[in-house]
């Protein structure tokens, strides 16, 4: 038997619930003798670090710095963090097997008609939230690839530790020429202003796995098609 956990961690007072739920849920996998655990952390949990050399790519071994976290009050990094830590910590102790996807922001056709946090990052693009917009890099991946990430660590009697799962990287004006080109309809960003110099991921480790994805153009598409059909951009 095989568990995967995904927890949401939004807030500085929701830290503490998202480690104990993780650990809580590792201790009863110990007692069922489950044989592998897969945590959906997510990138957060490794791209705030300033001590990592600055261009160069962010890869598994990179961990966002959780005093740093707490001093910049980026709640849901740190949480993220320190459940994900904790269930390698839980691991070396219990012998339990636990294997970790971090995934950059995911896109992709929606199950329900609630909007949830990723997908309002591209809703707002199309209705028109933002007169003005950062030109900073947006790190994509669609949740079918991510789903077939889980399922590959899952299955992968090779796989072991933390898999970073990204699949486009793209600046945010690019992005918006983009939408704009296959749905003209929109009201996008008129204007962009440029920032600093900003991270990049790898998700080499995952795609040596064997773990492939799909085109970006699909996934704006496919995830504006069930935006639609949703009523969400009425």
């Amino acid at each position: 038997m095989y568990v995967c956990i995904y927890f949401f961690s939004l807030q500085e007072e929701v830290i503490e619930p998202a480690v104990k739920g993780t650990l809580n849920v590792l201790k009863a996998c110990v007692e069922s003798n489950v044989k592998r655990v897969v945590v959906v952390s997510s990138v957060a949990a490794v791209s705030l670090n300033p001590r990592w050399p600055v261009g160069q790519i962010k890869d598994e071994a990179c961990w966002s710095d959780k005093e740093y976290c707490a001093a910049t009050k980026n709640w849901y990094c740190l949480s993220k963090t320190e459940a994900e830590s904790e269930a390698f910590e839980f691991a070396k102790k219990s012998g339990l097997d636990v294997v970790t996807v971090c995934p950059t922001l995911v896109l992709g056709p929606l199950l329900q008609s609630a909007i949830n946090a990723s997908s309002k990052v591209l809703i707002n693009l199309l209705k028109g939230e933002y007169d003005s917009l950062e030109n900073k890099i947006r790190k994509i991946v669609d949740v079918r690839d991510v789903a077939q990430a889980l399922l590959l660590v899952y299955e992968k009697p090779a796989a072991e530790g933390r898999y970073i799962c990204t699949a486009h990287t793209i600046k945010a004006r690019d992005l918006v020429d983009k939408l704009r080109s296959m749905f003209p309809q929109y009201n996008y960003p008129k204007s962009f202003t440029e920032g600093g110099e900003e991270d990049m991921v790898s998700s080499e480790k995952l795609q040596r796995l064997g773990w492939s994805y799909r085109p970006l153009e699909e996934t704006l598409v496919d995830s504006i098609e069930s935006y639609k059909k949703a009523g969400i951009l009425d």
